[in-house]
C-alpha cells in the first residue's frame, strides 16, 4: 500500500513540521517540504499530495494571512484536523558568531513580530531581512549552503538550529511566553470528520454589496441560533479598494442542526459561502448550544410548525 504524501511549510525543522509530526509520525506517512503555503496548497489541490499541513493563526500575530488568501480562492479544499504547537525562538548562528557580529537577522515576518522586544533591548542596530520560513532562514545559514545568507544570525526554533548545525546565541527570545500557533490539515473535499461534541467549523463568507449593516446582517446568522464564533477577520478580495470577505470560525460542526441552519442563512444573505470544513478542536474543548439551539429543540419546532402546516 503507497504511503500518504502529507506536505509542509519546509524546509525541516519548522513548526509545521513539528505539527505535522504530531499528526502523523513519518515512519506512517511520507512527509513533503513545500517552499510555501500556496506552493503546498496548489500540490494538494493538483492531486501530488493527500493533505497539506499550513499554519493558519497565531496567538500573537492573530490569522496567517498567506494561507486564508490561498484558502478563499481557487477549487475546494477542506480542513480535517488541527494542531496546537507552542512556539520557543532562539537566535542562532554560525558557529563562532558573537552577537556583536550580528548586522542583520533573517526569518520569517510571523517570527519577527513574536521577538520585536528582545531585537530591540539586545540587538537595536541590525536589520530584519524576511525569509519564506524560521528554518529556511537557519538553512540559509548552514555551512553546507554556502555564503547565501545576508545576514548572520537566524531566529527560528531550537530543532533547526540543531538540524542545520548552528549555534544557539540566545534561548527563549519570544516576547510572549505562552504563545501557540495553530496549524491546519487540509485535504481534498470528499471527507467529514464526524462530530465529537468539540467541533470547529471554518467558512469565508462574501457579501453581495457593501452597505450600512451589511456585517451585521452576517453576523445576525450566528447570534440568532447560538453558534459562538472563535475567529473574524476581514480579508482583501483584490477586486477594488474596500472590498473584503470574512474568514471565520464557529464553535460546532455542520451535522449540528444549529450550525446547518446557520449555514442556510448565510447562503440567503451571502453572495458565496465558502465552506472550508468542521473538524475536531486541538483543545478538546466542547461547545454547548445555548437554550433553544439543541438538536432536539430544532427538531420539536420544526415537528411544531409541520404540524400548523398540516
Amino acid at each position: 500500500m503507497t504511503a500518504l504524501r502529507y506536505g509542509y511549510l519546509g524546509p525541516a525543522g519548522t513548526f509545521c513540521q513539528m505539527a505535522l509530526d504530531a499528526w502523523t509520525p513519518a515512519a506512517d506517512a511520507e512527509h513533503v517540504p513545500c517552499d510555501s503555503v500556496v506552493g503546498a496548497l496548489e500540490a494538494l489541490r493538483a492531486g501530488r499530495l493527500d493533505a497539506a499541513m499550513v499554519p493558519i493563526e497565531n496567538s500573537v500575530e492573530g490569522g496567517v494571512s498567506a494561507t486564508l488568501d490561498a484558502l478563499s480562492v481557487g477549487s475546494d479544499v477542506v480542513i480535517t484536523g488541527e494542531v496546537l504547537v507552542p512556539v520557543t525562538f532562539v537566535l542562532a548562528g554560525r558557529p563562532g558568531t558573537r552577537l556583536g557580529d550580528i548586522r542583520a537577522v533573517g526569518t520569517h515576518p510571523h517570527g519577527w513580530a513574536q521577538v520585536r522586544t528582545w531585537m530591540n533591548a539586545n540587538l537595536p542596530s541590525a536589520a530584519y531581512l524576511t525569509t519564506l520560513s524560521t528554518a529556511a532562514a537557519a538553512a540559509d545559514l548552514d555551512l553546507s549552503a554556502g555564503d547565501v545568507a545576508a545576514y548572520q544570525a537566524a531566529v527560528c526554533a531550537p530543532g533547526a538550529a540543531t538540524i542545520h548545525g548552528l549555534e544557539v546565541l540566545a534561548e527563549d527570545i519570544g516576547d510572549n511566553g505562552r504563545a501557540v500557533t495553530r496549524f491546519a490539515l487540509v485535504a481534498r473535499p470528499g471527507h467529514t470528520p464526524p462530530p465529537t461534541g468539540a467541533d470547529k467549523t471554518t467558512l469565508v463568507l462574501y457579501q453581495r454589496d457593501d452597505h450600512p449593516g451589511g456585517l451585521l446582517e452576517l453576523l445576525e446568522q450566528f447570534a440568532a441560533r447560538g453558534v459562538n464564533m472563535t475567529r473574524l477577520e476581514s480579508r482583501p478580495t483584490g477586486e477594488a479598494m474596500g472590498s473584503y470577505c470574512f474568514s471565520i470560525d464557529i464553535e460546532g460542526h455542520v451535522a449540528d442542526k444549529r450550525v446547518a441552519e446557520t449555514l442556510m442563512g448565510l447562503r440567503r444573505v451571502c453572495a458565496q459561502v465558502r465552506y472550508l470544513g468542521s473538524y475536531a478542536r486541538a483543545d478538546g474543548r466542547p461547545s454547548t448550544p445555548m437554550a433553544g439551539t439543541s438538536d432536539a429543540e430544532f427538531d420539536d419546532a420544526r415537528r411544531w410548525l409541520e404540524g400548523l402546516r398540516g
